[in-house]
């Protein structure tokens, strides 16, 4: 775990570098899961990736 970012003057928590790490991962990870037709699996596909989100960005938090 890493301490505040300083941006400019400005201390930024930790949670915001990981929100936005995981927003970058789930960009990564979107052309696989429409390789894989991910939207036909769920009924709601958009709730289904704010899920994968905040999956990864848990995972981020407990991991990093």
């Amino acid at each position: 775990m890493f301490h505040e970012l300083t941006v400019g003057g400005v201390l930024v928590s930790p949670f915001v570098a990981y929100a936005a790490l995981a927003l970058a991962i789930l960009l990564a990870l979107r052309p696989f899961l429409r390789m894989l037709r991910f939207e036909r699996a769920f009924a709601n596909p958009p709730l289904a990736e704010a899920g994968i989100y905040v999956c990864i960005l848990a995972l981020l938090i407990v991991m990093v």
